[in-house]
């Protein structure tokens, strides 16, 4: 029986900023990358990404995006914790990062386990600036449905306006937006990798 806790795991946490830290350091040991190298690839300061590494920075959606890209990694893998077997996720709860230029969160609901190909988000957006989001990896695939709201979604040349219940699947390796139109607008994405 599950103790109580989201995932139903007894161990400690790490908290999100300790776990990205962990993750951003093992994927770059793993690809044997000096810290320089991988600041020059995803485009950051070498400093953000020591503190980074440290554990004392805050990234953006937009920074971990790009670390992720010049890694050759999945976003999820540097901010999902390992997972047990049985996991719940309550609405509020889960890894979050946050946009730098939009009123716009991304929940971490299921990353992609071994020998599979899809990471499952949870998107919270308020009208304002869209976000734009840069190429992910080659041949990724987003597909998104729209929980409740409105929102601007797909290709940044040719989004989409779409509803609660509507559905919509588009390169995630092209330049793309979502941009709430409504107040409190939520979506479930699911990014497909090749």
């Amino acid at each position: 029986m599950a103790d109580g806790s989201p995932d139903g795991d007894d161990r400690p946490a790490l908290n999100p900023i300790a776990l990205i830290a962990v993750s951003i350091r093992r994927e770059r040991e793993r690809t044997g990358l000096s810290m320089t190298e991988l600041a020059k690839r995803a485009g950051i300061a070498k400093s953000t990404l020591s503190q980074l590494e440290s554990g004392t920075g805050n990234p953006s959606v937009e920074t971990l995006w790009a670390l992720g890209v010049a890694l050759g990694v999945p976003f999820s893998r540097l901010v999902d914790p390992p997972r047990p077997a049985v996991r719940v996720i309550r609405a509020g709860e889960g890894p979050v990062t946050h946009s730098e230029r939009a009123d716009y969160a991304a929940t971490l609901l299921a990353s992609c386990p071994p020998n599979a190909r899809r990471d499952i988000y949870r998107i919270e957006a308020q009208p304002g600036e869209a976000r734009a989001s840069d190429p992910h990896m080659p041949g990724s695939i987003e597909h998104l449905l729209i929980s409740t709201g409105r929102a601007l979604v797909g290709p940044t040349e040719d989004p989409y306006e779409l509803g609660p219940g509507d559905y919509i699947a588009y390169p995630g390796d092209a330049p793309h937006i979502f941009k709430a139109l409504v107040p409190d607008t939520t979506a479930v994405i699911v990014m497909e990798h090749v």
